[in-house]
């Protein structure tokens, strides 16, 4: 599989031009495929991972760092977004928690909510490391409207 430098579909190791944006594969530009190392001075995937290991600080963080790579700003942007709403999110139903009687039901939601993002966490950091550009419902688009 070849990745578009552009938009970051994947597209088979026979195209010429991304099946997605049209942009060109290979040939005067770079082939698609994850470079050796990004502007960290880590592989790409490894980079992708550690967007994702703090969530939202480490996110931060990459942007700042990584200029070049758009895999890594890919995903530190996605990280950004994901967990920012996760954040976010779990603040009001904390907040929500504390209230008399209806708070159990928001504890709840909350213990649940972070089962989930858990889950979703593990998951974001094996795809980055598999090299994959995978992208949240709705957070991957604008992570990709600001690459």
């Amino acid at each position: 599989m070849v990745f578009c430098n552009k938009c970051g579909q994947r597209n088979p190791d026979t195209a010429g031009f991304c099946s997605k944006c049209g942009a060109r594969l290979g040939g005067a530009g770079p082939s698609g495929a994850l470079p050796e190392e990004s502007g960290t001075g880590l592989e790409p995937n490894i980079a992708g991972v550690l967007c994702y290991a703090l969530g939202w600080l480490t996110g931060i963080v990459f942007l700042i760092i990584e200029k070049e790579d758009r895999f890594v700003r890919f995903h530190a942007l996605q990280s950004i977004v994901v967990f920012g709403a996760i954040t976010v999110i779990a603040i009001v139903l904390g907040a929500f928690s504390i209230i008399p009687i209806v708070g159990i039901a928001f504890r709840v939601m909350g213990w649940i909510w972070w089962a989930g993002a858990f889950g979703l966490w593990i998951l974001l950091m094996l795809k980055a490391y598999w090299g994959e550009w995978f992208k949240v419902p709705k957070a991957g688009d604008i992570a990709e409207r600001y690459l």
